[in-house]
């Protein structure tokens, strides 16, 4: 009886100190101590945790900077590869309009026939200022052709091969383009030089030349065919002790970035040589 009384006060103590410690627990007042209890086990699960995450990391780590590695290099081919299909598109883009502008141009003028070639090569020459294009007897190209863009005149057919040919620009030496000024409809001679530049010459002194003029050829010689935009006048060289006055000239057409051009192969040049008078018996 004794013992069923002792074993029951055990309980009853037991059940006490628990329901004790869950009020202490719940009133927060054990807080520090579970602090100081549990510190100890989290900062071993973390020293744990740290290690396990270095020791996979030391053997995933070189397989996934290799394949990091390789998807980088297909990433820039395939970069390499887009960007030259943009360059791709932006050259046949630019021919096209190119060829868009010269085709503008002949419909302009439905009096002429035309040829449309390519630019493929220029003269080394320092000295010579000429261009090669892919288009030449076998294409009914023929010496003395005028050469031509949309913006206006290149020169003329030089040379001839059965699937070239070369250009004289007019800013070659010698080139003597035959032009009227547009305003002042007055002649002059459009001669190119060794440095490329262009200048007006046999300019009369009563003639008011001014920067700005727009130079036309005139037909005159046989050379070109008419009203072919050539250049225009930018400064005036007049002294009162020549005979003629000169001026120097912006040639309408950009040689440098020339791509494609336009033969007028129904215009024949003549040659017009001097005249020699009779000598009589």
């Amino acid at each position: 009886m004794r013992s069923i009384s002792t074993q029951t006060l055990r309980t009853v103590v037991v059940i006490l100190i628990v329901i004790g410690i869950l009020l202490l627990a719940l009133g927060g007042y054990l807080r520090p101590i579970m602090g100081a209890v549990m510190d100890p086990f989290v900062a071993a699960q973390r020293w744990l945790s740290s290690r396990f995450t270095a020791v996979y990391d030391f053997f995933t780590l070189p397989r996934d900077v290799t394949d990091l590695l390789k998807r980088n290099i297909e990433l820039e081919n395939e970069v390499a590869r887009l960007q030259s299909q943009v360059i791709q598109q932006q050259e046949q883009l630019s021919e096209a309009q190119v060829l868009y502008s010269l085709l503008g141009f002949a419909r302009s003028r439905p009096e002429n026939t035309y040829v449309a070639a390519s630019v493929i090569g220029r003269d080394p020459s320092p000295f010579l200022h000429y261009i090669i294009i892919d288009h030449g007897s076998d294409d009914n190209i023929r010496h003395g052709m005028p050469v031509v863009t949309q913006q206006g005149l290149v020169g003329r057919i030089d040379a001839v091969a059965a699937s070239a040919a070369r250009v004289q620009l007019i800013t070659d030496p010698g080139s003597i383009v035959n032009v009227r000024m547009q305003s002042l409809e007055k002649e002059a001679q459009l001669i190119g030089s060794i440095t490329g530049d262009l200048s007006l010459e046999m300019v009369p002194q009563d003639v008011e030349l001014n920067p700005g003029e727009i130079l036309l050829t005139s037909g005159l010689g046989g050379n070109y065919p008419i009203d072919v935009l050539a250049g225009q006048v930018v400064s005036v060289r007049r002294k009162e002790s020549d005979l003629f006055q000169t001026a120097s000239v912006q040639p309408i057409v950009d040689f440098s970035v020339l791509r494609a051009v336009l033969v007028i192969t129904n215009f024949r040049s003549i040659n017009i040589t001097p005249l020699e008078p009779a000598i009589g018996p």
